[in-house]
């Protein structure tokens, strides 16, 4: 089994879903979630790469979140598109960060992932709200490489 395969259970990873759905309910913006080994490029430069190959840039609003895991790097990075950065304060990467680093440290990887869509899905809806025009732009489902 590889580390990808290790790194979340199948029960973890419909929770994780579960999160994404919850949290895009009251926004237009799109939260995917992507899980790899490793990489030999820079892991901001991977995530954007990832980003594209998702076709996360092409939402109407300008507004995804992608939050890149590299298991075997025990690395993550959280991308978020120009829409949002454009809105969200200085401090709120960061913040999402610490709370996913927080539960990483204590193995605890599926809290991490959710409590960092749940974060994003706050700060999404306040800038983003859902309207009754919208649509889910995005596959909800855990990309993995």
């Amino acid at each position: 089994m590889s580390k990808v395969e290790a790194f979340l259970t199948p029960e973890e990873e419909k929770e994780i879903i579960s999160a994404i759905k919850t949290a895009e309910k009251n926004t237009s913006g799109e939260i995917r979630v992507h899980i790899e080994a490793s990489t030999e490029k820079n892991h901001e430069e991977r995530s954007l790469e990832v980003f594209h190959l998702l076709e996360m840039h092409k939402t109407k609003d300008a507004n995804g979140v992608l939050i890149y895991v590299a298991v075997k790097d025990k690395k993550f990075v959280i991308f978020g598109d120009k829409g949002i950065n454009d809105v969200v304060p200085d401090s709120f990467w960061n913040s999402t960060k610490d709370v996913i680093q927080n539960h990483f440290k204590n193995g605890n990887f599926k809290q991490g992932i959710v409590d960092g869509i749940l974060k994003a899905g706050q700060e999404l809806k306040e800038h983003f709200p859902w309207q009754i025009d919208d649509e889910d732009e995005l596959s909800n489902e855990i990309s993995k490489g």
